[in-house]
């Protein structure tokens, strides 16, 4: 447990991105105005235990003071490193176990209490599945509703003038267009054109951005924002998500959800839990929300949830079968910093106004591709036989290897495998055949359009 009075901090900065430092308390807070003569300055929203006490927000101002004690801390690293060094080797081995340590969310007993089997994620410790099966799991959240914890992702809040600037010099969305509380997926790209993460980032009505972004990437993503952030505690109890999910929220809210929209957002009070970030959108390809909650309410919120019977907890395995039908990219498989937006089949994010002005990181790899043939594209796969994994080979039916898969499962709808991976951009087309290898042997399968299960998002009529 911290000490009263100080915020540990892990910045993803240089040589520090697993040091932790404390700072003291006292400085500006996200209720007070935004600093103005166009600063920027943003909080980070870490996860950890109910306990750890206070939010803060270091402002762009005091980035230099930090500098300094990262230089210190810098010097101190490589004298550690090289004590370490001439440690015996078994006690290596045990000091880096110290440093590997899991992380837990705000509801890891409430999901030891229901069954959960915990594993490691993204240096988490969450459920893969309760229960129930992993394709109980699946239906159920396809027919029903589901509720999965997602507090291990990573939540941001930018204040300023300047933010919007700040953030599309970083990402190739449009999102100085958004309207208050309107949301868009985006890409973070360096300048070879490579995605180095995907998020969503948020317009709110109250004078930030909200950004999310995976949590395998906080690192890099906290480097990319250039600021020194600390701690706003919160968690997420949801999403849930199903065709039932905004009945089930409905009943304990007093704003109405039929006007939230697919990607919008709204402050309110869930189930007598104030202050709550609820934004319509998730990872399912179902219909359902995202609720932010400050950690300490996130038992009670999702214990509220639960009441319902239409509501069952889910966990990482279903959500992966569930995303993959929906036709959506899991970072590090899918998509990664080798990989274009367009090769990834993701020119959707590109911002038409950013297209146009060529002002995003990548700009000059990435937008001659949309006008020409890229050399190779993701591309959904349906395949015969044994199920397909992740690095198995993709060949055509010549039997030259082409490619490879990168994500891949039997899907409970559709009773079939399903699979993405990427081919050469003249063997992309939705209908052409190709061949799979799993276990060093060769099975059918047919390029085929994505989504793989129709989606169900809820858009204004």
């Amino acid at each position: 447990m911290e000490a009263p009075g100080a915020i540990s901090l892990q910045l993803g900065v240089n040589a520090l991105c697993a040091l932790k430092l404390r700072l003291p308390l006292g400085l500006p807070t996200p209720s007070s105005d935004p600093p103005g003569g166009g600063e920027t300055y943003l909080s980070r929203a870490w996860t950890t235990s109910p306990s750890v006490p206070g939010r803060v927000v270091a402002s762009v101002r005091r980035l230099h003071q930090l500098r300094a004690t990262m230089q210190w801390a810098g010097s101190m690293m490589s004298r550690l490193r090289s004590c370490l060094q001439a440690l015996p080797s078994a006690l290596r081995r045990s000091l880096s176990s110290a440093q590997d340590v899991l992380r837990r969310t705000p509801l890891y007993d409430f999901h030891l209490a229901h069954g959960g089997k915990m594993v490691a994620f993204a240096g988490w410790n969450l459920p893969v599945q309760y229960r129930d099966s992993h394709v109980d799991s699946h239906l159920h959240t396809r027919r029903h509703c589901s509720l999965f914890d997602v507090s291990h992702m990573l939540q941001t809040k930018i204040f300023g003038h300047d933010r919007v600037k700040l953030m599309e010099s970083l990402v190739v969305g449009d999102i100085a267009e958004l309207k208050p509380n309107q949301g868009t997926l985006s890409l973070f790209t360096n300048e070879a054109g490579g995605i180095l993460d995907d998020l969503i980032v948020t317009n709110t009505s109250e004078g930030h951005l909200y950004v999310v972004s995976n949590a395998g990437c906080w690192e890099k993503d906290l480097t990319l924002m250039q600021v020194s952030s600390t701690a706003w505690h919160r968690g997420r109890a949801a999403p849930g998500e199903g065709p039932t999910a905004a009945q089930v929220l409905q009943a304990g809210v007093a704003d109405d959800l039929r006007k939230l929209p697919f990607m919008t957002s709204a402050v309110m009070e869930v189930f007598g839990v104030s202050g709550c970030r609820v934004t319509r959108c998730g990872y399912t390809g179902e219909d359902g929300v995202e609720i932010s909650v400050l950690a300490a309410e996130a038992v009670r919120l999702a214990t509220a949830l639960l009441e319902n019977p239409e509501v069952k907890l889910a966990g990482l395995a279903a959500r992966d079968s569930l995303r993959l039908e929906a036709g959506l990219c899991l970072y590090g498989n899918d998509i990664d910093e080798h990989t274009t937006p367009v090769e990834g089949s993701l020119s959707w994010t590109l911002g038409k106004r950013r297209r146009a002005a060529m002002d995003f990181p990548g700009a000059s790899v990435i937008v001659p591709q949309l006008k020409g043939k890229v050399q190779r594209r993701r591309v959904g796969l349906m395949c015969e036989g044994a199920p397909v994994r992740a690095h198995d080979p993709i060949l055509s039916t010549e039997g030259t290897v082409l490619g490879a898969v990168t994500s891949g499962c039997p899907s409970p709808c559709l009773r079939k495998n399903v699979a993405m991976g990427y081919v050469p951009y003249e063997y992309s087309r939705p209908g052409t055949l190709l061949l799979v290898e799993v276990r060093r042997k060769q099975q059918m399968a047919m390029v085929s359009k994505m989504p793989f299960v129709p989606t169900n998002y809820y858009t204004l009529k």
